[in-house]
């Protein structure tokens, strides 16, 4: 589990005595519930070949984030498909793509 800090302990402290309270709608929650459903949904296999550095990279990152790698892998393909994902804007750039580097449009989210 990643190490939290004392303002996440705090959080965490006023959820177990039952201090938060959610401002939630039921429409957004069923909205919600809806979205989760659809998309813990995996219904079909992909195999796809990755280089040995790529993928210690992201298994750091996803232990990092304390989540399986394969999830990590599905979360970023997922946020990118629907144009959740978006690429860093260069150092020193007018909002322009890296340099030598094509920028698909899309949306940020």
């Amino acid at each position: 589990m990643p190490k939290i800090d004392r303002y996440e302990r705090d959080i965490v402290a006023a959820f177990d005595k039952g201090k938060l309270v959610s401002v939630a709608t039921k429409a957004e929650l069923a909205r919600i519930k809806a979205a989760a459903r659809a998309t813990a949904l995996k219904d079909r296999r992909v195999n796809i070949r990755l280089s040995s550095g790529d993928l210690s990279d992201i298994q750091a990152r996803a232990l990092e984030e304390g989540v399986p790698y394969q999830t990590l892998i599905a979360s970023v393909l997922h946020k990118y498909v629907t144009g959740r994902l978006t690429e860093p804007r260069a150092k020193g750039s007018a909002g322009g793509p890296a340099r030598g580097r094509r920028r698909r449009s899309v949306a940020a989210g």
